[in-house]
């Protein structure tokens, strides 16, 4: 059974990692539904990006968040406490895509109220399966409330 979403949903790509970012883009390309790819490099920027500040001011809602932890300027937890905190945006699905392994980054993170953690593989072709996953799951089966994207 295939679900596919009514509409592309916007996705805001939080990572500074150029081979990263270029995966992503491979991976959600493959997808039977174009959905919008937003990609900032560090926390400050996205932040901007979420609350529409400077060149940011035009930016959509995304329906999705996909979050490095190890950023430059603001890392990862800090984003993630800010966006959760802020009752415009922590409704927002933040899904936590990093390298790290460490069991304190996980409970960390869910203590912020991190939507899922999902640890980045190294082989190429697994990175781009757990990116379609994470698409297939919280863009065609999960039910998001209205106004989150």
């Amino acid at each position: 059974m295939e679900f596919i979403p009514q509409k592309p949903i916007e996705i805001l790509l939080i990572e500074d990692n150029p081979g990263d970012v270029r995966l992503t883009r491979e991976a959600l390309k493959e997808n039977k539904v174009h959905n919008n790819l937003f990609v900032v490099e560090d926390g400050v920027e996205a932040l901007a990006f979420l609350r529409k500040e400077n060149q940011y001011a035009n930016s959509p809602r995304p329906g999705l968040i996909l979050l490095d932890l190890n950023l430059p300027k603001m890392d990862g937890r800090q984003v993630l406490a800010e966006i959760k905190a802020d009752p415009k945006l922590k409704r927002i699905p933040v899904v936590v895509l990093t390298t790290s392994e460490a069991e304190r980054d996980i409970f960390e993170t869910y203590n912020l109220h991190a939507n899922c953690y999902v640890t980045k593989p190294i082989d190429l072709d697994q990175f781009i399966t757990v990116i379609k996953a994470v698409e297939g799951f919280w863009l065609t089966i999960v039910k998001l409330p209205n106004g989150a994207h």
